[in-house]
C-alpha cells in the first residue's frame, strides 16, 4: 500500500493532521452512519457509528491539527469526498465492490506491512493475529501487530475487521462487535453468491 506520493509512511500533512485540510461526507448505510473524510490527495478517514456528532468527535479526535469542514458540493475538490462515501455505503448494501480511492495516511513502516496484509485478505475470509504476524516476517508482534490493526483510521477499506484471534473470537474492533460481526457476514454473503454466480455460467 502506499500514500499518494508514493511513500509508506509520507502524507501530505503532518502528526496530528497538521497543515491537512479535510473535508468530510456522512451517509446512510447497511451498517449505520457512515462518515468518510479526505484531503485533496486522497481518503483519510473511514467510520461507522450511530450518531453525527460523535463520528465528527472522532475524526477530529483523530486530527486534532486539521483544518476540517463538512464537504461542500459546489467545490470540485470535494465532490469526490461524497463520491467515496456513496460508494462505500454501495459496497456496504452489497450493490458493488470494495472501492479503491487514492489514500493518504499516515503511519510507520509497520503499520504499513499490518494493513497491507490486511487488504491482501479477501472478502469473506479472515486470518489471525498470529498468522498476520508471520506473514509480515515478525512472528512475535502479535499484540504489536493488534495494535497496528486497532490504528486503523480506514474503516473497510482497509478491512481490520478481517483480522480475529487464533481462538476464531473476534477479538476487539474500534466500530464495535456487533458492527465487525455483521460485516464480516455480509462480505461472506457476497462472495457467496459470487461463487454461486460463477457455478450457474453457462
Amino acid at each position: 500500500m502506499r500514500t499518494r506520493n508514493d511513500s509508506p509512511q509520507n502524507s501530505s500533512y503532518g502528526p496530528g493532521g497538521d497543515g491537512a485540510q479535510i473535508a468530510y461526507a456522512i451517509v446512510d448505510s447497511a451498517l449505520g452512519r457512515l462518515l468518510v473524510a479526505g484531503t485533496d490527495r486522497g481518503i483519510c478517514f473511514a467510520a461507522m457509528g450511530e450518531a453525527d456528532a460523535t463520528l465528527v468527535a472522532e475524526l477530529r479526535s483523530d486530527y486534532p491539527r486539521a483544518a476540517i469542514r463538512v464537504f461542500d458540493p459546489n467545490r470540485r475538490e470535494d465532490s469526490r469526498i461524497a463520491r467515496w462515501a456513496d460508494a462505500l455505503a454501495d459496497y456496504l448494501a452489497g450493490r458493488s465492490k470494495m472501492p479503491a480511492p487514492p489514500m493518504d495516511i499516515r503511519g510507520t513502516s509497520f503499520q504499513f506491512a499490518v494493513w497491507d496484509q490486511l487488504r491482501s485478505i479477501p472478502a469473506g475470509e479472515t486470518r489471525s493475529y498470529s498468522e498476520i504476524a508471520r506473514r509480515i516476517g515478525r512472528p512475535r508482534a502479535i499484540r504489536a501487530v493488534g495494535t497496528a490493526n486497532g490504528a486503523n483510521p480506514i474503516s473497510i477499506i482497509i478491512p481490520c475487521h478481517r483480522a480475529i484471534r487464533a481462538s476464531g473470537h473476534l477479538g476487539g474492533y474500534r466500530w464495535g462487535l456487533e458492527r465487525k460481526r455483521k460485516l464480516l457476514q455480509l462480505e461472506r454473503s457476497a462472495a457467496s453468491r459470487s461463487r454461486q454466480a460463477v457455478q450457474d455460467m453457462p
